[in-house]
C-alpha cells in the first residue's frame, strides 16, 4: 500500500506542491509548527534513512538543494531555517517514507528540550 507521500507525488492526494523535480517533491504540511513547514521527500519510495542505499545519495543531495531553493524563495534563507529528518518511532517518525522537515519564518528556539 503507498503511502500518503506516494500518492502526493504521483497526484492521487491534495497538497500544496512548493517544487517537484524527477527526484524530490516538496509540499506545505498540512499541521505547520511554524510560519514555513514544508516536507521535502524522494520520488522513491524509502521507508526510513535505514533504507537508504548508495544508490541513493543523488537524491539525497537533491533534497538538499530542493531545501536551498525553498528557503529562499520562501524569504527565510537569510534569516535562517531548519532541517530535520526524523527515523523510527523513537525520533517520532509518522509516515514511513523518508521525508525532510524545512522548517522557519520565525525563532525557532532550542531543537531538543532538555530532560534529566
Amino acid at each position: 500500500m503507498p503511502t500518503i507521500f506516494a500518492r502526493i507525488i504521483a497526484g492521487q492526494a491534495p497538497a500544496t506542491i512548493i517544487y517537484q523535480d524527477e527526484l524530490v517533491t516538496a509540499f506545505k504540511d498540512i499541521h505547520p509548527l511554524a510560519p514555513v513547514h514544508i516536507l521535502i521527500v524522494p520520488n522513491k519510495e524509502i521507508a526510513t534513512v535505514n533504507d537508504v542505499t548508495p544508490d541513493d545519495e543523488a537524491m539525497l543531495g537533491r533534497m538538499f538543494t530542493a531545501a536551498r531553493k525553498i528557503a529562499q524563495a520562501m524569504g527565510i534563507a537569510e534569516s535562517g531555517y531548519r532541517l530535520l529528518v526524523n527515523c523510527r518511532d523513537d525520533a517520532g517518525q509518522e509516515v514511513y517514507h523518508l521525508h525532510m522537515h524545512l522548517v522557519g519564518g520565525r525563532r525557532l528556539g532550542p531543537m531538543l528540550a532538555r530532560r534529566d
